[in-house]
């Protein structure tokens, strides 16, 4: 990344976090993957239930391998030997103390945007477990939600729907046809404008990208 890059980057990325706290979000920037594993486990108290929601984040920062070090109990629906476990436990962290996930994009005036197929990922970020903490590559910062929802449905769905071997069309594609798949992983969209009521929500700006 050049002087100038990096500069203009510095610049969005403080109007970003900016605009998250005036919605009331806590939020801070961390240069490095490495340290937003460390700044995750500072928040988590030792004893504590926490769940995740599907993230590539995740295994990117090396969370899992950090989680396995800590004495908390970890709430990973997937994978699971049956549908009904899957479930059970897609259910149970909705009573988690924490909640760590991604979001599909952050916009520069301080919203969260999210698209999910079953909407449990949504839910959890909103309403169940009273702390939340979402870790972001800089990559998933955009201007505002048109640019979110453009992001999310024609870039990052075709490719998560590949990546997890889906049989909908934009996993053959790449391009978003409002498909009725019975697989499909685009039935709920969310803008979080604001902090939710009765939930403290921490995003973690990170200087890397990460995910899709």
């Amino acid at each position: 990344m050049t002087e100038v890059q990096e500069w203009f980057e510095k610049l969005r990325v403080e109007r970003t976090i900016k605009a998250l706290k005036k919605n009331n979000f806590e939020a801070q920037f961390v240069e490095k993957a490495a340290h937003a594993v460390r700044e995750i486990f500072d928040m988590i108290p030792d004893g504590a239930t926490v769940g995740v929601g599907g993230s590539m984040t995740l295994t990117q920062i090396g969370f899992f391998d950090e989680a396995s070090k800590h004495s908390i109990t970890l709430l990973n629906p997937t994978p699971h030997p049956s549908i009904d476990d899957f479930l059970r436990m897609r259910r149970e962290i909705f009573l988690a103390d924490v909640f760590v996930s991604s979001s599909n994009a952050v916009t520069e005036d301080g919203k969260l945007c999210n698209i999910d197929g079953s909407g449990n990922r949504i839910g959890a970020m909103t309403f169940g477990p009273k702390k939340v903490i979402l870790v972001c590559g800089v990559n998933k910062i955009v201007k505002d939600i048109d640019e979110a929802m453009k992001r999310v449905q024609n870039w990052a769905a075709p490719m998560n729907a590949k990546r997890l071997g889906l049989k909908t069309p934009c996993a053959e594609t790449g391009v978003c046809s409002d498909c009725r798949s019975p697989q499909r992983i685009c039935n709920t969209y969310v803008v979080t404008a604001k902090r939710p009521t009765w939930t403290q929500v921490t995003v973690l700006l990170v200087g890397e990208p990460l995910g899709l």
